[in-house]
């Protein structure tokens, strides 16, 4: 807990009396690598701040998944678009190493809202780094080559080529494990 808690004062400065508040709601849960967080077609019920491990978001296929996010330690993460709304995940959401998060449900949330003073400022940053995220993606599907996506995850996202198995990497980026292999080849 201490690590959400220099987050919070770094990012927030928060108050020792919202910490108290924010603080009395998490509950923290372990996972075990490969292990479910959110099942597709369950409704996420919390937001997470993930402490240790790697997290995958990903469409389940029969073939073959589709990753399109992972989450690292010292960020948030959520089935985001599931839990503002309360309705069944269209995804699922997988701890690809051991994995420990802190949680806040989303009534619990809505109170640290109403009784803090800094919670509408803690949720509107959470959300809008969710948002820009989930943008940076879209843009980069939309104008990169499969190549030029490879090449950026050596600048933006370093610790994803190292910790994340290739087939993952290689949905992210929207191409199939042997293709990654053939653009591997020719850049190295």
């Amino acid at each position: 807990m201490e690590q959400i808690h220099a987050y919070y004062k770094e990012r927030f400065d928060i108050s020792e009396k919202d910490w108290g508040i924010f603080s009395s709601k998490l509950i923290q849960q372990k996972f075990s690598k490969h292990e479910p967080i959110l099942n597709e077609g369950q409704t996420e019920n919390y937001l997470s701040f993930v402490e240790s491990g790697i997290v995958r978001l990903y469409i389940p296929k029969l073939d073959n998944d589709l990753t399109f996010g992972f989450v690292f330690e010292g960020s948030f993460m959520s089935g985001y678009d599931s839990f503002i709304t309360q309705s069944p995940s269209k995804y699922a959401v997988q701890a690809i190493t051991d994995t420990i998060l802190w949680r806040i449900t989303y009534d619990d949330l809505q109170t640290v809202y109403v009784e803090s003073e800094i919670g509408n400022l803690i949720g509107r940053e959470a959300s809008e780094e969710q948002f820009l995220i989930k943008s940076k993606r879209e843009l980069s599907l939309l104008n990169n080559t499969a190549e030029e996506r490879y090449l950026n995850l050596f600048t933006e996202r370093p610790e994803l080529l190292k910790k994340v198995p290739l087939k993952y990497i290689a949905s992210y980026i929207g191409v199939t494990p042997q293709a990654l292999s053939r653009i591997r080849k020719r850049i190295s």
